[in-house]
This record gives C-alpha cells, structure tokens and sequence, in this order.
C-alpha cells in the first residue's frame, strides 16, 4: 500500500510548545492568529500542527525545499545585500491564496494536487543545515517557500545554533503571527519579510485571514527591533485600486517611512491563471503612491531592467544613488562601513556590512540548489 502523505510527514514532528493546554485534552495552537482549538485527533487549519492524545504535533526535522538564494530574491533591499541566503521551507501554509506562486508546498494536505510536494522531503538536523551554509559561505539563514509561523520550533531550533555560529537569521512570511509566536522569535530572528496583501479585510477573508492581524504583525515586529520589510504583490482586479494602495502606503508609513515597500508584478500561477501579469505602469502608480505617501524607500519588483530605479536604493535625505540592482545583481554599492550615505552623511535605514568592500558585484543573481 502506497503511504499517504500524512503518513509521511506526521512522524517528522516534535511536542510544540506555541500552544495553551485548554484541558480534556484540547489544545490552542497560537503560532499563527487563527489560534485553532484542536481536539484529540484533528488538525489545525494548516494541517501540519495536529492533536495526538491531546500533545500538540509540530513539523520538525525536515525540509521540503532547500536552495542558496541571493536575499535580494526574498526580497530583501536592507538586509546583507549580495549575501547568500540558506533558503529552507517545510510543507504547508495557513492560509490558502489562488494565486500562490509556492503551492506545491504550501498547499500540501490541503490540495490533493499539492500533495507531490511530499516527495521533496528530506529529513535533516538543525545542525546540519547551519553546516550547509558555513560550507557555502551563506551568511544569512531564511524560513520561506511556505509559511514558516507554522514550523516556528523547527526555525527557533535552526536559528539559535545559526546564531551561535555568527548567521543572521530572517523569516519571509504572511505575517499572520501573535505576539506568542513573535515573542518566541524576536531573540533570533533579525528580519522579517512581511506580505501586505490587501487592505480590505474581504479580500484577507478570501485568503484565508483577518487583515487586522497583519498590520498588527508589521507594528509588533518594528517595536521589537527586527529588521521589516513589506511585500505587496500588485494582482490586477485585487488590490491594485489606487485608493487601496494609498491606504497600505499610509498605513506603512505611520509605522516607519524607513521601512522599505515592495510593489511586486504578479504572473498568473495555481488557481489564478486566466489573470494577466501586472503591467509596469501599475507597478509605477503604486511605486509613484509610496513615495508620496512619504516612505523613503519604494521598490518594484518581478520585472527586472523594466522599472528603472525603481531597483536602486536612494539616500533619503541627499538622493544620492547608494545601491544599483537590476533583478538580484548588486552592480554598484556605496553605502559605508558605518551604515550611512558617503555623500551626505545620513543614516541609511537597515542592516548592513561593516565591510563595503566584500559585497559582491555583478555575478549572475540565480538561485543554487544544494
């Protein structure tokens, strides 16, 4: 008999300990703001975290998906630009978006389609991994491919010993997290790359979530001191309505105008393909908005060489060119050892080298399976 994927993956999990014990065996699960109250025998909405004989099951001890990525593909504009990122993910996501660009593994066990997914499992210790990106010169360790709230013991695991051995550690993620899950994070985790999907709580709705939850999110990662960077993919017929991207500049801003806005193009993928990809000139008014709106640092990304600079980081303050990139290639680095413009002097917001002379240029800004 052939083994289900359930039968696969239950096994590689541990006792989780994001969870409140509710009594008769029932626990609340609160790695991510759904908060499910999982009966002995049934699982979350996620599927992966699961009650067995009223412990809490997590994912553990594996990855689904492992490469050595440019940040720059995370995407990241502020953290360690050029360094190479030791990219892992596990199987499964909390909410369950038809536009999913990852949904061979964010949807495993929740779409039979998504269920070969299993077959890119290989089992794996925490220790090893942070050995992989040593021997790969990977400064930086990121959970990402599906959401990792949901694995969030798996990464702690990871990350602390990545500390340890001098790696930066970042999430890329939906950002559907609570203060628990952030609290549990905020000692290892340096950044985090946060998704805004919409400003419209309907459209969260359809996606599985509650708005609310993530803009809380963005504020309580800022406040704790973890480096933040926000996401939007611009889906035509979506989110991409002016007024709405008004009110996700707005909204960033009155956390920070120093956290950096991506306005990315979406191309047709899973449930959503008779869409058509968002045109430059949308990218453009969205981009046109934050800057407006006052954010200091708007990027547009997917479509590289197509929207000028647009891929470049600016000072703020003297709009002297500090970062070149076109699509995940640093071709030009000036910002200094002290993290500020050598022209003017001013703070640039981020995490940054104290040796500008190592970061690499040009180079061909592709991914590398391991």
């Amino acid at each position: 008999m052939a083994t289900s994927v359930q039968d696969r993956i239950d096994p590689l999990t541990t006792t989780g300990t994001l969870k409140e014990d509710l009594g008769d065996g029932v626990v609340r699960c609160t790695a991510c703001a759904h908060r499910c109250i999982i009966k002995p025998g049934r699982r979350g909405i996620c599927q992966v975290r699961f009650n067995k004989d009223g412990e809490l099951r997590v994912p553990w001890g594996y990855v689904a998906a492992l490469q050595i990525d440019p940040v720059e593909k995370k995407p990241f504009a502020h953290f360690y630009p050029s360094s190479d990122a030791l990219s892992f993910g596990m199987l499964g996501c909390d909410f369950h978006c038809d536009y999913c660009q990852n949904w061979l593994t964010s949807q495993t066990l929740r779409d039979p389609h998504a269920d070969i997914g299993a077959q890119y499992i290989r089992e794996i210790s925490a220790e090893k991994l942070v050995e992989i990106a040593l021997k790969n010169n990977a400064p930086l360790l990121v959970s990402t491919y599906n959401e990792p709230l949901i694995t969030t013991e798996w990464a702690v695991e990871i990350f602390k010993r990545g500390k340890k051995a001098g790696l930066h550690c970042a999430y890329v993620s939906n950002g559907y997290a609570t203060p628990e899950a952030l609290q549990m994070l905020q000692p290892y985790l340096d950044a985090y790359k946060i998704d805004l999907k919409s400003m419209q709580d309907k459209n969260y709705r359809k996606l599985g979530g509650v708005l609310k939850h993530v803009l809380d999110t963005i504020q309580r990662a800022s406040q704790l001191g973890i480096w933040v960077e926000v996401v939007t993919l611009v889906v035509p017929g979506f989110n991409d309505d002016p007024k709405e991207l008004w009110d996700a500049a707005r909204f960033i801003t009155s956390i920070s105008p120093d956290i950096p806005w991506h306005v990315t193009a979406y191309h047709p993928d899973y449930h959503m393909l008779d869409n058509y990809a968002t045109p430059v000139e949308t990218l453009q008014t969205a981009a046109d908005i934050g800057q407006e709106a006052g954010l200091n640092y708007v990027y547009a990304g997917n479509i590289p060489g197509r929207v000028g600079s647009l891929e470049n980081t600016y000072c703020p303050h003297c709009q002297a060119l500090l970062i070149s990139r076109r699509g995940f290639v640093i071709r030009d680095y000036k910002i200094t050892a002290k993290g500020t413009c050598p022209k003017c002097g001013a703070r640039v917001a981020g995490r940054w080298t104290d040796e500008p002379e190592s970061v690499h240029l040009g180079g061909w800004g592709l991914p590398r399976r391991i």
